[in-house]
């Protein structure tokens, strides 16, 4: 499957809060996502900014997408540490743009970086991820 495929699927069939918080991933590979996610005001704190739990909840979304694109099959992942360093606001209006990356791709922890950005190219946020993966239940 294609990068572009990749990006239209998880478009298609991401996570219902992801669809809800509206994140547009554009390109998907095992070693790389690529996403945007626009300011509006139902997503902003006071005064007009991204809140602080979009953003963990946007890089949390991605890693857990690359986790997929990255586990044997029959197994499923989970977040299971997450830390963010907020740097600056992204303000309302505006789209906000994120690349994560992998860090670690072990049997069972994967860590995954997710820099964000705001759209005039400022890194507004650094996110850092453990995901578990663990076999399915039969």
């Amino acid at each position: 499957m294609t990068e572009e495929n990749l990006a239209a699927m998880f478009n298609e069939s991401n996570a219902p809060f992801a669809k809800t918080l509206g994140i547009r991933m554009i390109f998907a590979s095992k070693s790389r996502l690529e996403a945007e996610l626009d300011v509006t005001p139902e997503r902003c704190t006071i005064p007009a900014s991204l809140h602080g739990g979009a953003i963990m909840a946007f890089a949390d979304n991605l890693g857990g997408c690359g986790a997929f694109l990255n586990m044997p099959e029959g197994f499923m992942t989970a977040t299971v540490e997450s830390k963010t360093n907020f740097l600056r606001p992204i303000p309302v209006g505006t789209t906000a743009r994120a690349v994560t990356t992998p860090v670690n791709l072990g049997k069972t922890l994967q860590v995954w970086k997710t820099d964000i950005f705001r759209e005039d190219g400022k890194l507004a946020a650094v996110v850092t991820q453990t995901q578990i993966l663990t076999p399915l239940q039969s």
